[in-house]
């Protein structure tokens, strides 16, 4: 009796596995095109807060195009108030184009120039100072991407110069969000 509750067990095993072994199944996904499908123009709002030896504020909205998955291309404006307490307060306005690369979905790199007109008051034991020039940024970063529309990280100033530039750190961490 056992033997043949075994053999029957064995048959009915063999049979549901062959059918499934050798049935054919074809699934078919719709995929909704429009979901799918990154729009090629994006507009972006970055802005940064450094707090190493001063205060510096940073807004720059910009306009990207996306040439490829990979890269893309934009350029922007941009304004900073930056404050070293008793010592000078600085505010700028220009322009930037930014240069991404985004070899996965969850990190990008980036390359700057900002080209920047600084109105800088200074304070001096004989009174205030002011000057107004053109500076050059070149910046290198990276950040990380959380779901496509924002964007962490930080970005390094090559023309970084302690004595004469018009940021308080060659290191500025940013955020920026795409629409």
């Amino acid at each position: 009796m056992k033997k043949s509750i075994l053999r029957i067990t064995l048959v009915a095993v063999l049979c549901i596995t062959c059918n499934q072994a050798f049935s054919q199944t074809t699934n078919i996904s719709v995929i909704d095109s429009a979901a799918t499908i990154e729009p090629k123009l994006k507009f972006g709002c970055g802005f940064g807060l450094n707090f190493l030896g001063g205060t510096n504020i940073t807004l720059s909205p910009n306009l990207r195009y996306a040439i490829s998955d990979k890269f893309n291309l934009g350029a922007g404006i941009q304004g900073s108030y930056t404050s070293i307490k008793d010592v000078q307060k600085t505010t700028t306005f220009g322009a930037n184009i930014i240069t991404e690369y985004i070899p996965t979905r969850k990190f990008t790199t980036l390359l700057e120039f900002a080209q920047l007109k600084v109105n800088n008051t200074r304070e001096t034991p004989t009174g205030e100072v002011k000057d107004d020039f053109w500076e050059s940024a070149l910046f290198v970063g990276a950040g990380f991407n959380i779901n496509n529309k924002i964007t962490i990280g930080a970005k390094y100033n090559v023309l970084y110069d302690d004595d004469e530039s018009v940021y308080t750190s060659p290191i500025i961490p940013f955020v920026n969000i795409s629409f």
